[in-house]
């Protein structure tokens, strides 16, 4: 079975569609695979049709992390969305695209790691007309490049790409067996008292009314583990260096909130609390050292908003 093409319609996908996995998608999970297909459809939208059992893997119900396989055959039921005006989806600007090659802190055959801006997605979706992986492929003129994993949109730092389908594959395999270390450095409210810690709280996914999916410590939730080491104390304030032991969503965000200590600048959990010192205008987590088994050690330092807030921290 070949894959079906859509209607040159106001509205594609709106008939049954059908794909096989190649060698160049074996191992993809299957929420990427339908991201980089289903063009213009909404994240939040094929994350619903797995849900509801509108994708299926071999005539089986999956979920959004099913890796697939080589010869699996995937049919999509016709799918109805309200599709966005493309005069709303401006094209990636050549300036943009090149400024992020300018990022590129490592590369060899098989993997970029970038060190991406604050504000910029992953990916495109979900009303995000492009995302770092787009913007990398029209600035490299690359097909084929590969998200290893995910940082939030407002999270800054280190990014993996692989130029690869190998590359990707053994450092998805790295990341699950914990072999790959992440540090992040955060900026949280409040003084943290303990040198060293491990938050270990378990995780819940859940979806608010208008569909945004958040975290919370729930016992119910996936084993979740979070090593923190303080880096510096301020006043009102205290520079966290994080090593998330899992790769849950949010992770640091949900764990930071959970001992009392959320970070600044972030507007989904832990806002609410009262912090008059300094209003940062992002949120103060960027993922600054990758140590990944067979590679040298990779580096980004902290971004110049983020060095500004605690310059003016150290001022209190």
């Amino acid at each position: 079975m070949t894959e079906s093409k859509p209607s040159h319609s106001d509205q594609p996908w709106q008939n049954v569609t059908w794909f096989d996995v190649t060698e160049h998608q074996d191992g993809q999970r299957i929420d990427n695979f339908l991201f980089s297909r289903l063009k213009g459809v909404p994240k939040s939208r094929i994350y619903r049709l797995i849900r509801e059992g509108e994708v299926r893997v071999n005539k089986k119900r999956i979920k959004a992390d099913t890796k697939l396989n080589i010869g699996d055959q995937i049919r999509v039921a016709p799918i109805r969305y309200q599709q966005a005006s493309t005069e709303q989806q401006p094209p990636i600007g050549d300036k943009i695209a090149k400024g992020l090659l300018d990022r590129i802190v490592f590369e060899d055959e098989g993997l970029i790691v970038v060190n991406k801006p604050s504000g910029i997605a992953v990916h495109g979706g979900s009303g995000v007309a492009y995302g770092l992986i787009e913007a990398l492929r029209h600035a490299t003129g690359k097909k084929y490049l590969e998200l290893i994993h995910r940082i939030d949109r407002d999270t800054s730092g280190l990014v993996m790409i692989s130029k690869k389908r190998s590359v990707l594959k053994a450092l998805q395999d790295d990341l699950r067996a914990h072999r790959i270390k992440k540090t992040y450095a955060a900026i949280v409210k409040g003084v943290v008292t303990m040198d060293a810690q491990l938050i270990d709280a378990p995780l819940l996914r859940y979806e608010l009314a208008n569909g945004e999916r958040r975290v919370r410590v729930a016992k119910d939730g996936k084993p979740s583990q979070t090593e923190w080491r303080v880096a510096e104390r301020f006043k009102q304030a205290t520079l966290i260096h994080a090593s998330p032991l899992s790769g849950r969503t949010h992770q640091i965000r949900v764990h930071g909130l959970s001992i009392g200590h959320p970070l600044l600048g972030d507007d989904k959990y832990g806002h609410q609390t009262p912090f008059n010192a300094v209003e940062p205008r992002r949120l103060c987590l960027h993922a600054m050292r990758l140590q990944i088994p067979g590679y040298p050690l990779i580096e980004a330092a902290l971004p110049e908003d983020m060095q500004n807030v605690l310059a003016q921290l150290r001022k209190l």
